[in-house]
């Protein structure tokens, strides 16, 4: 599997990554893919033996989201969970992210944005650190190779879905 989308990482000020891919689909699509539950198990996280086996959310401002994921081959878990500040569908969401076991200090904030032009919609996801340390962290692990994988599978999933 290629990254037809071209994900695009970079770091944005002191405390920021903002991560910008292409998929072929329009934006309420994309939204959709982002917000429901059903979607989000087919392809967030979800590959090397990880399923999304909790995928709870309360979208709405003040909601909450709460999603874990499991390894199947030894039960090992990882949560993540958060509360949505802004809501403007299907252009705009904003929420927290707290892991249950921080791999990076603190708590951060994502405003993720939808661009749709001739049918195609452009994801950007800024991600707002408690610090620099925290964002340069995030910079050196393997979250750029798991972003990837996952949008690539969302590609596919778009691209089967039919156009309404």
């Amino acid at each position: 599997m290629t990254d037809g989308g071209n994900l695009k990482v970079t770091a944005k000020s002191e405390r920021e990554i903002v991560m910008t891919r292409e998929f072929p689909a329009p934006r309420r699509m994309v939204f959709d893919a982002y917000t429901q539950p059903e979607l989000l198990k087919r392809w967030l996280g979800v590959f090397g033996g990880w399923e999304l086996a909790v995928c709870e959310i309360d979208l709405r401002v003040g909601g909450t989201y709460r999603w874990v994921w499991r390894q199947s081959s030894d039960g090992s878990e990882m949560g993540v969970s958060g509360t949505y500040r802004e809501i403007v569908a299907p252009e705009r969401l904003v929420c927290t992210e707290l892991f249950d076991v921080a791999w990076y200090p603190g708590e951060a904030l994502l405003t993720t944005g939808l661009a749709e032009q001739g049918g195609r919609t452009t994801l950007t996801t800024t991600i707002l650190y408690v610090s620099r340390e925290a964002r340069d962290g995030v910079l050196k692990s393997p979250m750029e190779g798991g972003v990837t994988r996952s949008y690539n599978q969302l590609a596919e999933i778009l691209e089967s879905m039919p156009r309404t």
